[in-house]
């Protein structure tokens, strides 16, 4: 079948969970049979989290003020002007979400080191009580039997950096690199895979293209410089923590967008879709293992410039990474734009939009498409070389909050999880090198810019009290991980 027939077979059929269209999973849903397929026996099934969105602690134990403090501090920035401050008050509650965590079975957890509780300034010495900090979580999923997987950088720069010019100043590159050491020399002998970046592209251009996150700049130029600086600082740092120990796995995390033609048969919108995934997908995937960038983004005779190169670049930027960690959540549509982007020079010449128009949507607006997933993981594992891919993070926002009688039952989470990991199976079937998956996220937590008025979480959270209930989808995930297989024909849930 082709894209557009499976999607009107698929939801005549009806439910979110048939919009999954691997041959095994369509086969089993017309037959009525009921089967399940095995992932790999060495399969690792997780949960993610980051530290700005669940900590909280913001202004404690040395910890300094990042960039997301700062906004959130400030007025109209954030929905409903919800701040991290607390959030899911982890900093003192981790015990008790790690052994939420183990109660599902959940075997490999991602968490992330916020930078200003490591380094205040952002430079300089460490802050021993937050190396500690990080030490017993590492310590705590240890005993617990749960592999600890974190992620030096997701979003949380320190002001101090900002101020001093934040990612566009090519300094920050060789701060990333000296906190990346003493982060690994606290840690190493204790953690032996570890991401550097959580979404490039992501806190890039929210934060210095449109300003919808932090540091909330809006200038286009900035922007490109500061992908840049990321790039060279990928692969500086993958150099310091290979020189500290050869033997520790290092990776990147790269949230991947499948972008389709907005008119399938439109040479201008194929041609669009095509830049648009090279600059989304490839951006900061491509210098670090080929030492270049895509082509056909930018102008040869005016790359430098736009980028702030320098003689040497391309060998700085490399970095042969281990593993490459893939977030997938939507797809995106994409149509040409003939005037432009706004960046001068800029040829992505596109637009994207989330919505198919057609396909149900998430409490957050985002489109339920998996054989999305399927798509990208194989375009990036045939792009990469099959380099190992951690799934870390895919999930859905639901907003259910607790019944009658007191639990949370949210059908549409399962059915959307359900779906995807069929999605998954069928893509590893067919070779991609899928190790893990984590969901995002264990807990309900603060979601950026939207604040805490959407739930990702297999765990409630209620934001006065604190209190955590474990969700419906959290225990229908906690068999999945028990069987470690998943069956073919759609969850009978509640709700």
């Amino acid at each position: 079948m082709q894209r557009r027939e499976l999607l009107s077979f698929s939801l005549a059929l009806g439910g979110a969970s048939l919009l999954a269209r691997s041959p095994l999973a369509l086969a089993d849903a017309l037959s009525g049979k009921n089967s399940t397929i095995p992932f790999p026996k060495d399969f690792l099934w997780g949960a993610a989290t980051a530290a700005t969105q669940v900590e909280g602690a913001w202004n404690i134990d040395g910890r300094g003020e990042s960039i997301w403090d700062r906004f959130a501090h400030t007025s109209d920035k954030i929905k409903n002007g919800d701040t991290p401050d607390v959030a899911c008050d982890s900093y003192h509650r981790y015990r008790e979400d790690i052994a939420i965590a183990k109660r599902l079975g959940i075997q490999t957890y991602r968490f992330s080191i916020a930078w200003p509780r490591v380094q205040p300034d952002g430079r300089g010495m460490a802050n021993a009580k937050g190396l500690d900090y990080y030490k017993r979580v590492t310590d705590t999923l240890l005993e617990a039997g749960i592999r600890p997987f974190p992620t030096l950088y997701h979003w949380d720069l320190p002001q101090k950096l900002e101020e001093a010019g934040g990612w566009p100043n090519r300094d920050t590159a060789e701060r990333f690199t000296d906190y990346t050491k003493i982060v690994i020399d606290a840690l190493g002998d204790r953690i032996k895979q570890w991401s550097l970046f959580n979404e490039p592209k992501t806190f890039t251009a929210g934060g210095y293209w449109d300003g919808n996150f932090a540091p909330g700049r809006r200038d286009p130029h900035a922007f490109l410089r500061a992908t840049h600086t990321v790039n060279l600082a990928q692969g500086m740092a993958f150099r310091a923590i290979k020189a500290s120990d050869a033997k520790i796995e290092v990776g990147g995390v790269f949230d991947m967008v499948p972008a389709y033609p907005a008119t399938p048969n439109k040479l201008a919108d194929q041609l669009a879709a095509q830049r648009w995934h090279k600059f989304t997908n490839l951006w900061f995937l491509d210098p670090a293992l080929k030492g270049r960038y895509p082509d056909g983004v930018l102008p040869k005779d005016q790359q430098e410039q736009l980028l702030g190169w320098k003689d040497g670049d391309e060998t700085m930027m490399r970095a042969a990474f281990d593993f490459i960690g893939v977030n997938y959540y939507s797809p995106f549509l994409v149509a040409d734009k003939p005037d432009g982007n706004g960046i001068p020079g800029l040829n992505t010449r596109a637009e994207w939009a989330r919505h198919y128009g057609s396909l149900p949507r998430t409490d957050i607006g985002w489109d339920i498409y998996p054989q999305g997933f399927y798509d990208i993981l194989k375009n990036i594992a045939a792009h990469t070389g099959n380099i190992p891919i951690e799934i870390t993070e895919s999930g859905a926002a639901y907003n259910n909050a607790p019944g009658a009688d007191g639990q949370v039952h949210d059908a549409a989470r399962i059915a959307w999880l359900h779906a995807h990991l069929l999605e998954l199976h069928h893509a590893m079937r067919e070779g991609v090198p899928v190790r893990a998956y984590h969901c995002w996220s264990l807990l309900d937590n603060f979601e950026w810019a939207e604040g805490y008025s959407q739930r990702f979480g297999l765990v409630h959270v209620d934001f006065k009290t604190l209190k955590r209930t474990v969700k419906d989808s959290a225990l229908w995930f906690a068999k999945v991980i028990a069987a470690n297989a998943i069956s073919t024909t759609a969850p009978t849930v509640r709700g």
